[in-house]
Parts: structure tokens; sequence; C-alpha cells
């Protein structure tokens, strides 16, 4: 079963929310060092809201958005409809090195790091898949208690005890083979932590 398998907490919130706290993808993904021409792999893609600003960040490149749920792959299809530079994997994020044809620039996962059992696991999958050079994003709640982390008046999140601080990211993604590269703030509740790929 799908639920069996998916990260726990990492369940695709509901759009007016995701819209509140994300109210400008496009300056999100700018902001995270995607650029024109890249191959971007956006893991974890929900319903696509970043994966339509991506495609629209790379122009030429292209984007893979991976899913678990095949009804959240069918809604980010939707959501990239008339984009030609977008293509679709249905499977685990713990087999992306299986599951990708082609190399990747960039590795984008955002808002379901923190439910991954094998954090430094994962990592060496995307690690994997990278170009040398590639970098690998993670978009995480800051370690606030989930009571302060709220959205359209809600506590919003993943469980406190769940969340990490960038030093317990970088702890759990550098044996992978990468470097921490940049911490960008992305407010009001997240960081991206940045990662350059020095395994290749």
């Amino acid at each position: 079963m799908i639920q069996d398998r998916l990260f726990p907490a990492t369940m695709m919130p509901d759009q007016d929310w995701w819209h509140a706290l994300w109210p400008d993808p496009d300056c999100f993904v700018k902001i995270l060092g995607i650029e024109q021409g890249m191959m971007v792999v956006d893991l974890g893609c929900g319903n696509g809201y970043f994966t339509a600003a991506i495609a629209r960040r790379v122009g030429s490149g292209r984007v893979a958005g991976l899913d678990l749920d095949p009804v959240m792959l069918e809604q980010a299809k939707s959501a990239c409809e008339g984009m030609n530079n977008c293509g679709w994997l249905l499977g685990d994020a713990m087999e992306l090195s299986y599951l990708l044809g082609a190399p990747a620039d960039y590795v984008l996962i955002a808002n379901t790091f923190h439910g991954a059992p094998d954090k430094t696991g994962l990592a060496r999958e995307v690690a994997a898949v990278m170009k040398p050079g590639g970098r690998f994003a993670i978009v995480n709640w800051y370690p606030l208690p989930r009571e302060e982390t709220t959205v359209l008046g809600q506590p919003r999140g993943p469980k406190t005890e769940m969340r990490m601080s960038p030093e317990q990211t970088r702890t759990v993604v550098e044996p992978a083979g990468f470097t921490l590269d940049k911490l960008v703030e992305l407010p009001p509740y997240h960081y991206g932590a940045i990662f350059t790929n020095s395994s290749q």
C-alpha cells in the first residue's frame, strides 16, 4: 500500500494554506539557485506547486517530478499543463537512482526530508543521480514548536520532535558525499540547505 511507504508527517497540505505559506513559488525557486537550462528533480513533487515554478525557471532545461502517490502526480501534471519541459516519475524516492534516466544538475526536496526513515540513505540515492558538482536543496521547517508555526490561524507542519535544525540536516547529508554550500532563509518558518555533490 502507498500509505505504508509514505514518509511520516509528509502529507500534501491543503492548497489554500500552501499558497498562504508560499505565495510566490517563482521567487522561491529563484532564491534556491535553480537556473535556466538545468535538469532538476522535484523529489516528492506532490501537486506540482513547485514543479510548475521550476519548469518556468529552467526554460530550455527539464524538470522531473517524482511522487509515490498517483493522485498527486496527476494533479502535478495538471499544474504543469502546456509546459513541454516536464517529465513524471511514479515511484519511491528511495529508488530514485533506478527511476531517473538522466543525470541531474539539481534535486529539490521540500517539506518531506524530515520524514525519511533513512535520511543518509536518501541522500545517497540523490548523490547517485547527480552530475559532478550538482546541487541538492532541502527545504525544512525550523525546529520551532509546532504551535508557533501557524498558517491561516492553525498550527501547521510536522510534529515538533520531527523538525531538524540546519546542523542536524548537514550531519545526515554530508556522509552521503555532499558539502553544505549555503543556507538560505525562507520566511516565515523554513530554511533551505543547499549542498554540493562532492563525491564524484
